[in-house]
């Protein structure tokens, strides 16, 4: 068995677990919607332990994506998976995640601008650079949202807005994609067509950009934010576990294994993006240490006076 496909599947179980264990004082805080969005740096961190753990199985494969123009190509790779595996561990902690989030973003972006941006003239009558092309961009935007929501104003609102809009108008142009092709993968629209024994392919399609609309215009009006986030996210969390997770399933001892993980893995990361950008604004300097004793998850506010203890042995809180 291909030790990359054994490794991104024990990374994203490990981030999973430990991440719905963590969250569960969080969680119990929020009410409504807003407990399906404060799941999305979970899912998030599973997302980045998945390619983190790719990143490092197989960096002699990824290697030659690395622009021609920097040198050990293998070095880069491998900081890509570090960064990866570090922004992980602190979303799951909840540790520097207004660092951890930035940064995220800022590496999303500078994928971006050295490896799509100068490849902008050739595929440009490609539809699918354009997609991901997009795709990197959305992604480092829910981070910048997470990041905007705990640093201070005026930075802050700004990383928010722009963030928050950029997502909302990817959201949109997927949204028309899944009406203009339907036989293509839901979710995030790839090149890749829904497997013939998938029941009602066009229906599903259909069904997903008719939520990836709504969330986009909903991501666009302050009152409706949270509701297009945790609807859109949790949707796409649906179509993860039902549609890319049994495609992961039935290829997972063939040569499309290590492919249908990163499917499972881009749209979790595309799920936790629009959790994200659904993000409120939190007190600065709220994000929580945590330790154990006495089997017992204590979650602190640095500078907050209440302490709030639940038993790491319970069972994690009901979600979508």
């Amino acid at each position: 068995m291909n030790p990359e496909v054994w490794g991104m599947t024990l990374a994203g179980v490990a981030a999973l677990v430990a991440g719905l264990l963590l969250v569960r004082g969080r969680y119990r805080a929020a009410s409504g919607a807003a407990r399906v969005v404060v799941l999305g740096a979970v899912l998030e961190a599973v997302a980045l332990a998945m390619f983190a753990a790719e990143h490092f199985l197989a960096a002699r494969d990824l290697a030659p994506i690395v622009p021609h123009w920097l040198p050990l190509p293998l070095f880069w790779t491998y900081l890509v998976g570090t960064a990866w595996l570090a922004a992980a561990v602190s979303f799951i902690t909840w540790r520097q995640v207004r660092w951890s989030a930035a940064l995220t973003a800022l590496l999303l972006l500078t994928i971006v601008v050295t490896l799509d941006l100068p490849n902008l003239l050739k595929p440009a009558h490609d539809r699918f650079f354009w997609i991901l092309l997009v795709r990197e961009t959305s992604f480092a935007c829910g981070a910048m949202v997470l990041a905007g929501s705990l640093w201070r104003d005026p930075a802050g609102a700004v990383l928010m807005r722009v963030g928050r809009t950029i997502v909302a108008l990817v959201a949109i142009f997927y949204a028309v994609e899944h009406f203009l092709f339907p036989r293509n993968v839901p979710g995030v629209p790839l090149e890749k067509i829904t497997p013939a024994w998938f029941p009602a392919p066009v229906l599903l399609a259909y069904a997903v950009g008719i939520v990836l609309l709504a969330a986009g215009i909903g991501l666009l009006i302050p009152r409706t934010v949270r509701l297009a986030a945790a609807t859109a996210g949790g949707a796409l969390v649906v179509l993860t576990a039902l549609f890319y997770v049994p495609i992961a399933i039935l290829e997972f001892r063939t040569p499309l294994a290590v492919e249908g993980l990163n499917y499972v893995g881009d749209t979790l990361l595309y799920a936790a993006t629009l959790l994200l950008a659904g993000t409120e604004k939190q007190a600065t300097g709220n994000e929580g240490s945590f330790d154990f004793a006495q089997g017992r998850l204590r979650e602190r506010g640095r500078k907050g006076q209440t302490e709030t203890v639940s038993a790491v042995s319970g069972g994690v809180s009901s979600h979508p």
